[in-house]
C-alpha cells in the first residue's frame, strides 16, 4: 500500500503548501522507500543552495536525515523535524520539515559553520537571515500539529478506501451468486422436461400393460411408481426454481442498497 494509492497527490500538495505557507515551516513528504511524494514547500536557499550544496554540508545533512528522529537539530543550528505517516501500524512515509531558527542567529557561529563546509561566509550570511524565526514552543508545535494532521487524513482516506474496496468485492460475489443462480434454474429446467418425459413414458408403459392383461400386471405396477416418482420430482424441481427466485430478488435488493450507500 501506498500513501498516493489512498489519497490525490494535488490534495496532499495544497494542504503542504498551505500549512507551509502559514507556518513559515519548510515541508516536504517522502514514501516509504524515501522518494518524495509532494515537491518540497518553503526550502530554502540556506539549507538546499548552500549547506546541502556542498560535499561536506550534504554528508552532515544526510546524516541528520538518517538520525533525526522528532524535532531536532540539526548540525548547522536550525530546527528539523521527522514525523512518520502510519496506517494500521504500518509505516507508508514520512514527513520532514523545519529549516526554522529557534533564536536570533549568531553570525560568527555561523560563519565558521561555512567555513568548516567550504562555503563562502558572506553569501551564507545573506542566506541565513532569510530563515525564519520562531520560538522552539512554536516549531515543536508546527511539526505536532502537521504529524496530526497528515496522519489524520491518511487514515482517513483509507477508511474509504478499504470500505470501498469491501463494496467492490461484494458487487463482485454478487454477480456470481446471481450467474450461479440462474445456471440453477436452468439446469432444473432441463431436469423438469426429462421428468415431464418420464411421466409420459410412464403413461404408455400403464396404456401397454392394460393391453397386455394379466402378463402385464407387475408391469403396470412398476409403471405406477414411475409415474409417482417422476410427479414428486416436477414438485421437488418446481420449489427449487421458487427459491432460486427469492435469492435473486435478495440479490438484487442488496446490489441496490449498496449502490445507494456509494452515492
Amino acid at each position: 500500500m501506498e500513501i498516493l494509492d489512498l489519497i490525490d497527490k494535488e490534495k496532499l500538495q495544497r494542504l503542504q503548501d498551505l500549512f507551509a505557507d502559514a507556518t513559515g515551516v519548510a515541508v516536504s513528504m517522502i514514501d516509504k522507500e524515501g522518494k518524495h511524494v509532494t515537491e518540497v514547500s518553503n526550502f530554502l536557499d540556506f539549507c538546499m543552495k548552500y549547506t546541502r550544496g556542498s560535499e561536506i554540508g550534504l554528508k552532515r545533512c544526510q546524516k541528520c536525515d538518517m538520525e533525526g528522529v522528532g524535532t531536532y537539530f540539526c548540525h548547522a543550528g536550525l530546527m528539523d523535524f521527522s514525523a512518520d505517516i502510519v496506517v494500521e501500524g504500518e509505516k507508508l512515509g514520512a514527513i520532514l520539515g523545519g529549516q526554522v531558527l529557534p533564536a536570533p542567529p549568531d553570525f560568527d557561529k555561523f560563519r565558521k559553520v561555512a567555513e568548516e563546509i567550504g562555503v563562502d561566509p558572506d553569501e551564507y550570511i545573506e542566506a541565513l537571515k532569510e530563515v525564519p524565526v520562531k520560538t522552539e514552543k512554536a516549531i515543536r508545535a508546527s511539526a505536532d500539529l502537521m504529524e496530526e494532521m497528515i496522519n489524520m487524513l491518511v487514515n482517513s482516506e483509507y477508511i474509504r478506501y478499504r470500505e470501498k474496496n469491501k463494496i467492490n468485492i461484494m458487487d463482485t460475489e454478487i454477480d456470481v451468486t446471481t450467474k450461479n443462480v440462474e445456471q440453477i434454474e436452468s439446469m432444473v429446467q432441463d431436469l423438469t422436461k426429462v421428468s415431464r418425459k418420464q411421466n409420459i413414458l410412464a403413461l404408455n408403459a400403464s396404456i401397454e400393460a392394460a393391453r397386455a392383461g394379466e402378463a402385464g400386471r407387475g408391469f403396470n405396477i412398476v409403471a405406477g411408481e414411475m409415474g409417482k416418482l417422476s410427479s414428486m420430482a416436477t414438485e421437488k424441481y418446481s420449489a427449487i426454481i421458487a427459491k432460486a427466485g427469492e435469492i435473486d430478488e435478495s440479490l438484487k435488493k442488496i446490489n441496490e442498497e449498496f449502490k445507494k450507500s456509494e452515492e
